[in-house]
Parts: C-alpha cells; sequence; structure tokens
C-alpha cells in the first residue's frame, strides 16, 4: 500500500505541520494548557517526527489528529511520563515478569511480551497496571527511539481469572493513540477459544489499520515470524531466558558520562588509557573472557570503605585483531561516574575504566552494570564521531553483552549496626517492661 506521505511534497507535508501545531495551540492548548506537560508541549513544537506521525495515523485529517495529540499528551500527564522510573510502578508487578522487552522478531523489531498466563483481573489495580504498562514503553521509546514493537500476546495456558479483554484494549490503544507509529504488529499466540466471544467485541472497536496488524498463530507459525534464538523453550524456541527484575540487558539505561548524565559519544579526551599487550596467564581467575573483551573483577564491583571519594576499576583487555568500542550502562545512570563511558582500545591493549558514586549517593545491592563490546574496522580510529556512527549501524547480534553485579562494600559495616541496633532496642524494651511493672528504673 502506498504510502500517504508520497501524494505530498516536502513543502505540503511542512505546511501541514505549521497547521498542526497552531491549530492545537489555539483550539485546545489555550484553554487546557493545564491539561498537557510543558515538556511534552515542548516537543510538539519540536520534533517534526512526532507530528508528521500523528498525522499520518489520523491519515492527514486535521480534526482527528488534534484530538489524537490532546488525549496522548493529557494521558502522558496524567501518568507522569516524562519522569516515570521504576518507583513510580508497584514492585509486585515488576517482579511478575507479565510484561517486559526481550529479543526481536525477523525483521528486527524488538519483542514486548504480555504473559497473559501471569495477569490476575483485578479492577482494584487496573490504573497501576496501565502505569506499568506506560512505563515499559516509555522506557523503550528513550532508550531505543524509532525502533518498532512487535507485541506478543502469549496467551497458552490461560485461566478465566486471567482473561481481561479491557486491559488488552488498553495495551492496543496505547499503539494507536498514544505512541503512533511504534507498533509493527500484534501476535495473538495460542489464543484459547473461550476468549472468542469476547475478542470479537473487542475487535468491534478497533480501527482497521489496528486490526491489520493483528496476527493469530499457533505455535507451530510463530517461527515465521521470530527466529528460535529468540522465543521461549515452551513455545519451541531456544532461548533459555529467565525474566527477572532488575535487571537484565534489554533494561539498562543509556551510557552514563563522568558527570552521570546520558552520553552517546565521549570525546577523544576520555578515551581509554593504553597498554602494552596484556599477558592473559596475568589476568585472574574469575575474570570474564569473552570473546572481544576479557573484563576483570567479572561480577562483583567493590568500593572502599574510606572517607574520600567511593570508586573501583574495571580492567579490559582486547582480544581480537580488530579495534573494540565499548559502552557501559548502569540501572542506576543517576548515581554513577563512568570514565569512560563510550570508548574504545586497539587490538591487543587494555584499560582501565573507573566507576565512582556520584554526589553522596549510596550504593543498593540491585545496581547493575552492563559493558557492551563490538568489533570496529582496523581503518576507524575509535573517535567520538566514529563511535557515534558505529553504534547506529552495528547488528545486534554482533554486540557482545556483559553484565555485573555491584556489592556494597558497606553491606557489611550496615549489618554490623543493624544488629548492633537490634540489640539496644531489645534491651530498651526489656527496661521499658521492667519499669512498669516496678514502677522503677532498675539499678
Amino acid at each position: 500500500m502506498k504510502n500517504e506521505f508520497d501524494i505530498f511534497s516536502w513543502q505540503d507535508i511542512q505546511k501541514k505541520r505549521e497547521e498542526t501545531r497552531k491549530r492545537f495551540v489555539i483550539e485546545y492548548a489555550q484553554d487546557s494548557s493545564d491539561s498537557y506537560d510543558a515538556r511534552d508541549m515542548d516537543r510538539l513544537w519540536k520534533d517534526d517526527v512526532l507530528v508528521d506521525s500523528y498525522l499520518e495515523c489520523s491519515h492527514f485529517v486535521m480534526e482527528n489528529t488534534l484530538k489524537m495529540i490532546s488525549d496522548s499528551l493529557q494521558w502522558r500527564k496524567e501518568f507522569k511520563l516524562n519522569d516515570i522510573n521504576e518507583s513510580s510502578v508497584q514492585k509486585g508487578l515488576l517482579d511478575s515478569g507479565m510484561i517486559y522487552l526481550h529479543g526481536y522478531d525477523k525483521e528486527g523489531n524488538k519483542l514486548f511480551w504480555f504473559r497473559v498466563r501471569l495477569h490476575v483481573k483485578d479492577l482494584k489495580m487496573l490504573t497501576e497496571k496501565k502505569r506499568y504498562v506506560a512505563f515499559w514503553l516509555e522506557s523503550h521509546v528513550r532508550r531505543e527511539p524509532g525502533t518498532p514493537l512487535t507485541v506478543i500476546f502469549d496467551m497458552s495456558e490461560v485461566g478465566l481469572g486471567s482473561i481481561d479483554m479491557e486491559f488488552i484494549k488498553y495495551i492496543i490503544n496505547c499503539f494507536h493513540v498514544y505512541y503512533p507509529k511504534l507498533l509493527a504488529k500484534m501476535l495473538m499466540y495460542e489464543m484459547p477459544w473461550i476468549m472468542n466471544a469476547a475478542w470479537k467485541m473487542v475487535k468491534a472497536m478497533l480501527s482497521q489499520e489496528v486490526v491489520d496488524t493483528l496476527v493469530f498463530v499457533s505455535k507451530s507459525e510463530i517461527q515465521d515470524h521470530v527466529e528460535r534464538e529468540h522465543l521461549l523453550p515452551s513455545m519451541g524456541g531456544t532461548d533459555p531466558f529467565k525474566f527477572s527484575y532488575p535487571p537484565f540487558p534489554d533494561d539498562f539505561q543509556n551510557p552514563i558520562s563522568e558527570t552521570g548524565q546520558e552520553d552517546d559519544a565521549e570525546t577523544g579526551e576520555d578515551d581509554l588509557e593504553t597498554k602494552d599487550t596484556l599477558d592473559e596467564t596475568a589476568w585472574p581467575s574469575d575474570a570474564f573472557k569473552g570473546t572481544l573483551l576479557h573484563i576483570s573483577p567479572a561480577e562483583e564491583l567493590r568500593f572502599g570503605l574510606g572517607d574520600g571519594e567511593k570508586r573501583c576499576l574495571i580492567s579490559l583487555s582486547n582480544v581480537t585483531r580488530n579495534r573494540v568500542a565499548f559502552k557501559v550502562r548502569t540501572t542506576a545512570p543517576e548515581k554513577y561516574r563512568v570514565k569512560p563511558s563510550n570508548s574504545s582500545c586497539g587490538p591487543g591493549t587494555g584499560g582501565t575504566i573507573t566507576v565512582s558514586l556520584y554526589g553522596g549517593s549510596l550504593c543498593c545491592p540491585q545496581d547493575r552494570f552492563l559493558i557492551m563490546a563490538a568489533e570496529m574496522d582496523l581503518s576507524s580510529d575509535g573517535g567520538s564521531a566514529d563511535l557515534a556512527q558505529f553504534w547506529k549501524g552495528v547488528p545486534k547480534p554482533k554486540i557482545m553483552m556483559h553484565s555485573s553485579s555491584r556489592l556494597e562494600e558497606n553491606m557489611d559495616r550496615c549489618l554490623r549496626w543493624q544488629k548492633v541496633l537490634t540489640v539496644l532496642v531489645t534491651v530498651l524494651t526489656a527496661l521499658s517492661f521492667s519499669t512498669i511493672y516496678t514502677g522503677e528504673w532498675p539499678l
């Protein structure tokens, strides 16, 4: 089918964008400015791709475009999406594994999983569940902008208590109104016959564009859309992935810079300090020995107990004959400085990454770090421009990923204090009871 943008010239599209913005301000924003987040309004004014997505989804019918934008921006403010993070979502929902992002389909679209059997219908929890969905979608848009999603509604082994067509309709509506052009397709996997009647009612309320994205598949058909390496064993796949939160590799934030802010391309001044070729026998026995990099420590990052800056070192060694680019990601970018967080090292060389606690932050045993690495051409000098372009085009299967947990050495001290406080509370409680019964403090 021909894209509707093809029938317009560039000048026509530009006029449509300007008309959309001006009419939205006049017809919606002037009387309802409190209904929208100022940051979303600013993005609407600056982001041509966003405006184009609304225009295309509404078939360039201006009234429908403006209504869709208003609904979307109100929804974003209601759920505070510009500030949403893990703490905004009930921990029980995050731990459930009902919804998560993991893997890719054959077209390279990210997989958005909804394990329906893990869902329990509860009207009181509906708002929390909607926020839960919004958290995952917003996280994906921030992390991989422009990457469409393929939704897998896994309905295998579904019981009556898990069926909630209103919730499913909400998820579908998120793609139709709130995130236009984000959806590639929806795979309805092993839908049981007991849902047929309810599904027909929901389908009747959906637009034809949404209906066209729905594909009903069985166990024997899903491999037409997703390779076995990205499917669960129960679906005939070979992916050993088991959900846990936090974290898993798809859940890490963008690379963090020296100041703890997102940074996709640091300056060359922060490149690794090149060392002589490292002898493999000199590496600790517990080091992670990957196909591209050897990394030490392999699992635990330990911070000192002194009063000065808390920091630790990660040693890298390039074991290939090519230059290797790397990025460092973390689940807590606001806590840590990483220098360098985006750099490269030449063949047979190595260097050191410094991880520091930032601004008096406290460590948490759930914090995780991820090192992503991929081979570059020898002709590349590994500068910031090369790195920025390289990471945009490198195929995901060629990226080596290694995650490490962070163990806080202060934890032992905290546990000791906890034991001391427990003893003190016990003694004070005993003294209080003694006072109650004797009327005086014991000598």
